[in-house]
């Protein structure tokens, strides 16, 4: 997994690459404008790339959640290479926010109010996600945050378990996608059925003109 993060304002020239959940004692190595984070087993956390706009120009202008192509990451790791790291990242560009249709629904052994959904994601692929929202049913399309999804809030989605039952990732709602002019209420955003097709990539553009402005 690779989660990339740019945000100038707060942090400077800096893109922080997250590979894993933080977890143990952290040490953090910096070389050559590079910084390694690694947990007390040796397993790589991430990086952070100083002054990262002199190894990827195109970062100037971005703010938040970044997606890194093929030749993004070679340039990366040609630089962990320069800088004596061993360990490489490895590009993830499958979309992290896509539309789901909930296909099957069921109470949660051990809470009144999660309901394990089973969500289709694609033609062939569907996830089990356990959601608490009070309008979750079966036979609705929704956003799915993938693992790997970073909300607005700078939240990471990764793959776990809610109270004891495995859940790989989450459907959202208006609050936590931040969607433009959207109610301010809890609840998932129900996609209209003709809006987007399942396993699409959610298009935030057109989403955030669905509500119009009051």
């Amino acid at each position: 997994m690779l989660i990339s993060s740019y945000n100038p304002k707060e942090m400077g020239d800096i893109l922080v690459i997250i590979t894993a959940p933080d977890s143990g004692d952290q040490t953090s190595t910096v070389k050559d404008g590079v910084a390694q984070i690694t947990n007390d087993k040796g397993q790589l956390l991430g990086y952070n790339f100083l002054a990262a706009s002199t190894i990827l120009p195109e970062l100037k202008g971005e703010n938040g959640q970044v997606f890194l192509d093929d030749d993004q990451v070679a340039k990366l790791n040609a630089k962990l290479t320069a800088a004596g790291f061993d360990q490489q990242l490895t590009a993830d560009v499958a979309p992290k926010f896509v539309v789901g249709y909930v296909e099957k629904l069921e109470d949660h052994p051990k809470s009144d109010h999660l309901k394990i959904t089973q969500t289709r994601i694609g033609a062939d692929q569907t996830v089990q996600i356990v959601c608490g929202s009070p309008n979750v049913e079966e036979g609705i399309k929704v956003v799915v945050a993938r693992p790997g999804a970073m909300m607005p809030d700078g939240k990471i989605i990764w793959p776990g378990a809610l109270m004891g039952v495995e859940s790989d990732g989450m459907l959202c709602g208006f609050r936590e996608l931040q969607l433009k002019n959207a109610p301010d209420e809890k609840g998932l955003w129900i996609i209209p059925d003709d809006w987007q097709e399942v396993g699409e990539a959610v298009d935030f553009d057109r989403a955030n003109t669905f509500f119009p402005a009051k």
